[in-house]
């Protein structure tokens, strides 16, 4: 039930004292607003890293071609060891491997022209199976396919960049283009969650390595267990490099002679980092709210010291402890929710206004902070203000009326 007269003395109260409760009321407010900035931010580099995942298959493994570091039976260091066509076809074979394609080492910068336009865009062979490695979105035609591979056909796929560029307004499906004087029919348009690998154009492994002399010779060959877990993968990629590594002759332990790299091994290893940041976020914040809600104690405390003599001639009229409890709760429940909410709205407009005036980093996108959590986090301080309220409004309940007539 709404009792004016309880609310009347509250402000009263406030009033009176202006500084005090504004600088306990600012440390409630400055704890949930750090603690919405700081989520905001843990969030915005979660988004990045997301990001930056996202622009190839999060469980992807990829071994390449290098050169030896680390003498090996016999062998010197510095000798090149190159992957080959027979190297991806046997990995492909494995019942473990689901999505696999492979490209070719060298000089991929060509030179790419359509009746007067021209430019010089990434020209990348590949297998069937390369969209879905580079998480590819198709947006007209298709993308190329075993019968492509098999038939060494002269055919491309392009970003939409390279097409606006080279057609404009113009259909590109089935026309032709020139890479580097040889003529490629285009198949199809393709986007792509990384600006930067839109602008280049995919053709058929088979036909690049017969058309530019690439022999059977690869740079890289990538795959998708089908089993993703970080374990099983990891153990699958040095199945694989062993397997490879009597094959070419060299040390297993030489990162040099054949690269690897784990996407699932790297993406659990950094969501696990930002989940340590997420939990020191939440330890710093609720260290701040703690430090505003002691404020709020200690607020309380002195209004129950202050107001002695009021809570004794109450008691001495009939007023029961319960209602000097609640009156005391009152009041910081009061200060505790106001400032929560200030605090709370002006982290998250600090959140949607701040970020469109600095530059976007590929590492740190769009911070914000989750409307459940914030709304949590101010019914948590709301709680922790009502506990802050609580010990000095039991001491005010145990005042005995006696002894609060006679304080001065």
């Amino acid at each position: 039930m709404f009792d004016i007269d309880k609310w009347q003395e509250i402000f009263s109260t406030i009033r009176k004292n202006r500084l005090r409760t504004f600088l306990t009321a600012f440390s409630v407010a400055w704890g949930i607003f750090m603690l919405i900035i700081l989520l905001g931010a843990g969030k915005g580099l979660e988004n990045g890293v997301e990001q930056q995942f996202a622009q190839d298959a999060k469980n992807s493994v990829w071994l390449g071609s290098g050169m030896t570091s680390i003498p090996y039976k016999g062998h010197r260091p510095g000798r090149p060891i190159e992957l080959k066509l027979e190297d991806y076809e046997m990995i492909g074979a494995m019942p473990e491997v689901e999505h696999i394609t492979a490209s070719m080492r060298g000089r991929q910068q060509r030179t790419l022209s359509y009746k007067k336009e021209s430019g010089t865009y990434l020209t990348r062979p590949c297998m069937p199976d390369h969209w879905i490695l580079e998480n590819i979105q198709h947006i007209d035609g298709r993308f190329i396919n075993e019968n492509d591979i098999r038939e060494y056909r002269k055919v491309a796929v392009m970003g939409l960049p390279v097409r606006d560029a080279l057609f404009g307004k113009e259909e590109a499906l089935g026309k032709y283009i020139q890479v580097d004087g040889i003529p490629y029919k285009v198949i199809g348009v393709f986007d792509d969650v990384n600006e930067r690998d839109e602008n280049r154009i995919y053709i058929p492994l088979s036909t690049a390595q017969r058309a530019y002399n690439g022999q059977n010779k690869l740079g890289t060959i990538w795959f998708i267990p089908r089993n993703k877990d970080a374990r099983s993968s990891g153990l699958l990629m040095q199945q694989i490099k062993a397997r490879l590594a009597d094959k070419y002759q060299f040390d297993i332990k030489d990162e040099k002679a054949m690269w690897s790299w784990n996407a699932t091994e790297e993406y659990v290893r950094i969501m696990g980092v930002m989940t340590g940041i997420r939990v020191f976020v939440w330890i710093i914040g609720i260290g701040t709210i703690i430090a505003g809600i002691v404020g709020i104690s200690n607020i309380m405390m002195i209004v129950v010291k202050e107001r002695t003599k009021e809570i004794g001639i109450r008691k001495a009229m009939g007023a029961t402890p319960a209602s000097v409890v609640g009156m005391i709760l009152q009041e910081s429940v009061y200060i505790t929710t106001v400032a929560g909410y200030v605090g709370m709205v002006l982290g998250v407009l600090v959140l949607e206004t701040v970020p469109d005036y600095i530059p976007e980093s590929p590492f740190f996108r769009h911070p914000e902070v989750d409307f459940r959590v914030a709304i949590s986090a101010t019914l948590l301080l709301i709680f922790a203000g009502s506990l802050a309220g609580l010990v000095p409004a039991l001491n005010a309940a145990r005042i005995k009326p006696v002894v609060a007539l006679r304080d001065e």
